[in-house]
C-alpha cells in the first residue's frame, strides 16, 4: 500500500486548504489506529501557527482534543472487543493465556504512566488506549489520564513547531522529532524486554534446578 498521499508536501498542502479542520481529523484517525502521521499534523500546524497563517490557540485546541477523543474511541474498542483480538493474535504466535494475562497484569500496574507519556513514543501513541481498555483500567481514570496526555503533547509538538520554526526548516524539524520519538520507543521496547527476558531466564533456571533433583 503506497502512502505517498501523506508526505510532508501534501500534508502542507492539506493543512492550508483545510486549516484547523484538517489537524484535528488527521489526530484523530491517528489516534483510531489509521496510519497517518499524526505527529506530523501536528508539527505541520504548530509551523503554520508561527507564521501567522493559523492561530495558536485553535491549533492547540484541535491537535488536545483530536488526540484525547481518538484515545477514549480507542480505549472502548479495547475494551469491547480488544481482549478476544489479543488472545487469537497470542494464539498464532504461540504465546500462552497466563502469559498474556501476567503482561495484562503489569500494564495494567502502570496503566496510567502509558497513557499519559504514551502520547509522546512512536506507535505507542496509536496502542497506548486500547491496551488501557484491554486491561480494563477504570473510566475515569483513564479520561483523566488521556486528557492530561493528550494536553501535554499537543502542547509541547504545537509549541516546539511554532517557536523553533521560526528558526530551522520544517522539513528539518519533523526529521529531528521523528528519530527522537523512535530512539525513545527503542530505548522504552529495551526497558522493558531486558527485565522480562531477565525474569523469564530465572524461572528457567529455578524450574531447570528442581527438575534436576
Amino acid at each position: 500500500m503506497s502512502l505517498d498521499f501523506i508526505s510532508l508536501e501534501n500534508i502542507q498542502e492539506i493543512a492550508h486548504q483545510y486549516g484547523y479542520w484538517a489537524i484535528f481529523v488527521g489526530i484523530l484517525l491517528e489516534n483510531l489506529g489509521i496510519p497517518l502521521p499524526g505527529e506530523t499534523v501536528t508539527l505541520v500546524g504548530g509551523f503554520l501557527a508561527g507564521n501567522d497563517e493559523l492561530n495558536y490557540w485553535l491549533v492547540l485546541a484541535d491537535a488536545a482534543s483530536g488526540a484525547a477523543i481518538g484515545g477514549t474511541c480507542g480505549y472502548w474498542i479495547g475494551r469491547i472487543g480488544g481482549w478476544s483480538l489479543l488472545m487469537k493474535l497470542a494464539s498464532l504466535v504461540r504465546i500462552s493465556e497466563v502469559k498474556v494475562l501476567g503482561i495484562k497484569e503489569k500494564f495494567s500496574e502502570n496503566a496510567a504512566k502509558a497513557v499519559f507519556f504514551g502520547r509522546f513514543f512512536a506507535l505507542l501513541r496509536i496502542f497506548a488506549s486500547p491496551l488501557a481498555g484491554i486491561a480494563e483500567m477504570p473510566f475515569a481514570k483513564f479520561l483523566l489520564y488521556n486528557f492530561l496526555g493528550a494536553g501535554a503533547w499537543a502542547g509541547t509538538m504545537v509549541s516546539l513547531a511554532f517557536f523553533a520554526g521560526k528558526v530551522v526548516s520544517l522539513e528539518q524539524l519533523v526529521k529531528w522529532v521523528g528519530q527522537f520519538t523512535i530512539l525513545a520507543l527503542l530505548i522504552l521496547v529495551a526497558l522493558i524486554a531486558v527485565p522480562l527476558w531477565l525474569e523469564s531466564r530465572q524461572v528457567e533456571e529455578v524450574t531447570t534446578d528442581r527438575s534436576k533433583v
